[in-house]
């Protein structure tokens, strides 16, 4: 036995060597353990209901010969489909209106309450964040009943003037109706992530500014606003991806006014109306996975631009 090993041995280098690595590898076993139903439910319940839809998407039922495989051809005809363009087209027209003023009043908001150190801070934070708390459809039969020119508060509170109620349920203006419902739901859970960024920023670089004369205005401009791109960016990609899934409140909206949202106003609701109202569900599978690969390019597209910029500013 070389002396190498006797030290070795002596020290119980070796045995301890063994033991952590035992340790670890039942450190990993536990850990698998942990993590298996989190794993089995996902698999059930997302990976494979997904799988089964996309399944689904490569057939077609007709009404002689039963389901055929028809690989790709719904998504053929979803693409040229023009009620699906439509809807994908106002879900674009959608984002571009909501997410800049999303951002701008969730910015605002979070950097007014960054420099409130009072009371009225803590209180601010909280009312604005409440109408995220609320159901999405809760808070569009509420706005509905708002709009509503027949039953709403706003047709009494015109009459006191002598005016008539505006209609804010029309073709013409649904679409401002719907942006101010969103705005309303979401805007406040978009301030949080902000004024959370915003509390992580060291408090000796608004003092070095303080030192070289930057007032309150070109502090927000030019330092903090600059330090939370990460997370503003990040709301751009969740507003994103949220907007051009729209779904819930147009559909809710839609019994109080018939006139002026249809079954395919959004392309969730065109799959939602041919699966459960045509019984569709091969097409209506195809409109969902088309929609989804939208929403991936568009995302791709806005994460790849944003970190080019990032790039050439280093």
């Amino acid at each position: 036995m070389s002396s190498t090993t006797v030290v070795t041995e002596r020290l119980g280098l070796g045995t301890s060597a063994g033991s952590s690595r035992h340790l670890d590898a039942r450190r990993q076993r536990w850990g698998w353990v942990f993590v298996a139903p989190f794993t089995v439910i996902f698999l059930v319940f997302l990976v494979a209901p997904l799988l089964y839809a996309f399944w689904l998407s490569l057939h077609t039922k007709a009404l002689i010969g039963g389901t055929k495989f028809t690989w790709f051809a719904n998504y053929a005809k979803a693409f040229s489909d023009p009620q699906f363009l439509d809807g994908v087209w106002l879900v674009v027209r959608f984002s571009l209106v909501l997410i800049p003023i999303q951002m701008i009043i969730s910015l605002a908001a979070a950097l007014v309450l960054d420099n409130l150190t009072t009371r009225l801070a803590r209180i601010s934070r909280l009312m604005i964040f409440v109408p995220y708390a609320v159901p999405v459809v809760i808070g569009a039969l509420m706005w509905g009943f708002l709009y509503s020119p027949r039953l709403g508060p706003a047709a009494e509170i015109f009459s006191w003037f002598g005016a008539a109620s505006p209609d804010l349920l029309t073709p013409d203006t649904i679409f401002g109706s719907l942006v101010n419902v969103v705005t309303w739901q979401w805007a406040g859970y978009y301030m949080i992530i902000i004024y959370a960024a915003l509390r992580g920023i060291d408090p000796a670089v608004y003092e070095a500014a303080k030192i070289d004369g930057a007032n309150a205005w070109q502090t927000a401009l030019r330092i903090k606003i600059p330090m939370i791109s990460s997370a503003l960016i990040l709301i751009l990609v969740f507003a994103l991806i949220g907007t051009l899934q729209f779904f819930t409140e147009p559909q809710v909206l839609r019994s109080v006014a018939p006139g002026a949202i249809d079954s395919s106003y959004t392309p969730n609701m065109y799959a939602n109306t041919l699966a459960f109202s045509y019984s569709q569900f091969n097409y209506a599978s195809a409109i969902s996975f088309a929609l989804g690969l939208v929403v991936f390019v568009g995302s791709y597209i806005f994460l790849f631009i944003t970190r080019k910029r990032s790039g050439l500013s280093r």
